[in-house]
C-alpha cells in the first residue's frame, strides 16, 4: 500500500470513527480513502469547507469520546494551529497528520521537513506540546498510527504524525496486526447528563490563578510524557566517531550511507529519533561521551540541529547537511560531508 492509504486503514483499525479533512497534495489519498472506508466501518467522514473547519470538527467529536483524526499538508496544518491549541488546553485526545511539503508559503508539492519547528515547539499560542511521531517506512506508519491513538487517549492530548511527501506516496509491503486496545472509561466526555452531574470542558479562564493552575497541570503531564515516551533507534552506538542524526526519509538514506561506509572501515553510526517531541534526549546522553561529531541530515535548513545541541548540552560539535524546497539529500552528498568532517 502507499503510505497515505496505509495510515488511513491503520487509523480505522485503531478505532478512529470520525475523520474531517480538506484536500491538499501530497496527502489527498488519506481523505479519498477515508471517504470510502469510514462509512463501511460505521464511522463518519466529512470533507470540510476548510482546514479550520476540519480541526474544529475533530475538537467537537473528541468531546464525545470518539477517536477522531484529521490530516493535511504544511499550509493546511498552519491553519489548524489555533484548533490544536484549544484541543491541548481542553485536554482532549486527537490525531493530526501532516504529510509535509516544501515551503514557506504555498511552496511546492515536493517532500520536505520544514515543519519541524511548528510541530515540536507547539505551533499555536500558549505553553503546550503535542506528542510528535515520525515514521520512516510504510510499516512504521501503520504501527505508529495505531500507537498515536493510544497515546492520545492515555494522556488526553493531541498527537501529530509527521511524515513527508515521499513516505505518503511510496508503496511498500505492510502487515496489519489488528488488536483491540483496552480503552479505559472516559469519565470526562460530554455525552448528555440526564443521569449524572453536568461536566464542563473549557479553555477560557479569566482569573489568572485558575489559568496558571491549568498550565501547571499541563506541564506536569508533559514531564511525564518526556520521562516515559521517548522513542528512538541507534545504529552502531558502541564505536562510532561520527553519528548521523536523521528522521523520516533522510534516515533511510543515512542508513544506507552508514552500512556502506562501515564496509570500508569507517566508524559511522546513526541516531534516528522516532518521537520528535518528546525529543529522545536519553539516546544522545548514551552516545555523547564516545562520539566526536554529530551530523544532522534533514530536508530543511537545520531545524532539528537546535534540539541535538540541547540534548548533548553542546558538549560536542554538531554539523548540518540538508536540502530544501522538495530536494532530497543524496548518499554521495552525505558521504562528501562526512569526508569533510574527517578531514
Amino acid at each position: 500500500m502507499c503510505g497515505n492509504e496505509a495510515l488511513a486503514e491503520a487509523a480505522i483499525i485503531a478505532g478512529c470513527r470520525f475523520y474531517a479533512g480538506y484536500p491538499i497534495t501530497p496527502q489527498n489519498e488519506i481523505p479519498a480513502y477515508m471517504s470510502r472506508r469510514m462509512p463501511e466501518a460505521g464511522g463518519v467522514f466529512i470533507q470540510s469547507e476548510s482546514e479550520l473547519a476540519a480541526i474544529n470538527m475533530v475538537f467537537g467529536s473528541s468531546l464525545t469520546g470518539t477517536r477522531a483524526m484529521t490530516s493535511s499538508s504544511s499550509p493546511g496544518i498552519s491553519l489548524k494551529q489555533e484548533g490544536i491549541s484549544y484541543i491541548a488546553a481542553c485536554e482532549l485526545p486527537a490525531v493530526i497528520v501532516n504529510i509535509m511539503r516544501g515551503g514557506p508559503g504555498l511552496g511546492g508539492i515536493g517532500p520536505s521537513q520544514s515543519d519541524y519547528f511548528q510541530a515540536v515547539k507547539g505551533g499555536g499560542h500558549g505553553d503546550y506540546h503535542p506528542i510528535v511521531i515520525a515514521p520512516a517506512s510504510v510499516q512504521e506508519i501503520v504501527d505508529l498510527t495505531m500507537l498515536s491513538f493510544d497515546l492520545a487517549d492515555k494522556y488526553r492530548t493531541p498527537v501529530m504524525i509527521l511524515a513527508d511527501g515521499i513516505l505518503g506516496q511510496m508503496m511498500e509491503p505492510v502487515e496489519f496486526n489488528p488488536r483491540l486496545t483496552p480503552q479505559t472509561k472516559k469519565d470526562w466526555v460530554l455525552d448528555g447528563c440526564k443521569d449524572r452531574k453536568p461536566r464542563i470542558i473549557k479553555s477560557l479562564f479569566l482569573k489568572e490563578a485558575e489559568l496558571e493552575k491549568l498550565n501547571l497541570k499541563l506541564q506536569k503531564k508533559y514531564k511525564e510524557i518526556r520521562d516515559t515516551e521517548q522513542r528512538y533507534e541507534i545504529l552502531y552506538g558502541d564505536d562510532s566517531d561520527i553519528m548521523l542524526v536523521a528522521y523520516g526519509t533522510p534516515s533511510r538514506i543515512c542508513r544506507s550511507v552508514v552500512e556502506n561506509l562501515r564496509k570500508s572501515g569507517k566508524k559511522i553510526g546513526m541516531i534516528r529519533p522516532i518521537t520528535l517531541w518528546p525529543f529522545p534526549e536519553e539516546a544522545f546522553k548514551k552516545q555523547v561521551k564516545n562520539v566526536k561529531t554529530f551530523l544532522t541530515v534533514e530536508m530543511s535548513f537545520g531545524q532539528m540541529v537546535e534540539d541535538v545541541k540541547l540534548a548533548i548540552d553542546c558538549a560536542k560539535p554538531v554539523r548540518f547537511y540538508g536540502r530544501t524546497g522538495g530536494e532530497v539529500p543524496g548518499e554521495d552528498e552525505i558521504i562528501k560531508e562526512i569526508e569533510n568532517i574527517d578531514g
